[in-house]
């Protein structure tokens, strides 16, 4: 299964990305998209570095991308893997990457889990800096 070449292609939307994927691996990223949605309703829905991208308040929450055999959500930060360890004993996690592999089922419970986590931990950190002392 032969996926585009990000490095030339731009998407003007998240439609267009799972649209011009090969057809096996459609359902998979819808599926993670709808699940990211359910999740996170408020999150904004972009491109950024040529992959559909979520982000809260302007901060980060996470990016997907498809590959040859698998896709991968991008939001393994050092708490994701603290928090979900577990459950992400059976894939390939690295360098911020979670990779599932295209030929298993979505984990949608899971990467739902991990898409609430990453807002709560943005949430966090606003909070955190709406306490901070001002400095003059």
């Amino acid at each position: 299964m032969a996926t585009l070449s990000l490095a030339k292609t731009s998407f003007q939307s998240v439609e267009d990305y799972i649209a011009s994927q090969p057809e096996a691996a459609r359902a998979a990223l819808q599926k993670v998209r709808n699940t990211i949605r359910k999740a996170v309703p408020e999150a904004a829905e972009t491109i950024s570095y040529r992959m559909p991208t979520y982000t809260l308040r302007g901060h980060r929450l996470l990016h997907f991308a498809v590959w040859k055999q698998h896709y991968s959500i991008y939001a393994a930060t050092d708490s994701v893997i603290a928090a979900f360890g577990d459950s992400l004993a059976a894939y390939e996690v690295e360098k911020g990457t979670i990779r599932f592999p295209l030929s298993e089922p979505v984990p949608v419970g899971l990467i739902g889990r991990i898409a609430k986590f990453r807002a709560a931990e943005i949430r966090g950190r606003e909070a955190a800096k709406s306490r901070a002392p001002k400095r003059r």
